[in-house]
């Protein structure tokens, strides 16, 4: 594929605003990787891959999982383009369908707010992990300035941690990481980290 091509449809998702919001999310990430190199990442809802493949060095394999085929195209191709070994995509939306994968940590960055049941959701992620997994989740602190049909405003710590202690989660630790201006539907608001262990 010729660069260009591959540049403008990058471009057309991967816009400024998002690849500097995904590199302050990297380094938040990165440290939770310590030790991983023999480990299995997924990253659910991964998009074109802006925080994943910047982890690829850290861990054993990365499989990319997204509900959108042409995110996953030029994920795809920045895979090729940048010759990573060990990553992968795969189409599919476990919201719909449940999965035979398994993985030692899956990722989830921004896609818990457009996931109407979040326990469900959870729920599958859990059943993904391998025993002693971990959950990593990014996601927008709950912000009443946002009122949308189909986002959540954001998750209260304390309301995350009920529903991912329900559905099994040890060892919760969520923090606040990053405040960030117009981030979040054109609102301020702030981002946490989260992770948890099967």
């Amino acid at each position: 594929m010729e660069n260009n091509v591959f540049e403008q449809m990058a471009k057309r998702y991967d816009t400024e605003e998002r690849i500097e919001l995904a590199k302050v999310i990297v380094k938040e990430v990165r440290p939770e990787l310590r030790n991983s190199k023999s480990k299995s990442l997924i990253d659910y809802g991964s998009g074109t891959g802006l925080i994943s493949l910047e982890l690829s060095d850290l861990v054993d394999s990365i499989l990319l999982v997204d509900s959108s085929k042409q995110m996953l195209d030029v994920a795809n191709a920045k895979i090729t383009h940048k010759g990573i070994t060990n990553s992968k995509v795969l189409y599919s939306d476990f919201t719909q369908e449940t999965t035979e994968l398994k993985a030692d940590i899956v990722l989830m960055s921004l896609v818990l707010l457009h996931i109407p049941d979040t326990k469900e959701i959870l729920q599958s992620l859990f059943n993904i992990l391998n025993n002693g997994g971990k959950l990593i989740i990014i996601d927008f602190d709950k912000n009443d300035k946002i009122n949308h049909p189909k986002v959540h405003n954001g998750f209260s710590h304390e309301e995350l941690k009920k529903r991912l202690s329900e559905v099994g989660f040890k060892s919760i630790e969520i923090k606040t990481f990053y405040h960030g201006n117009r981030i979040f539907m054109n609102q301020d608001a702030s981002m946490f980290i989260s992770s948890s262990i099967k």
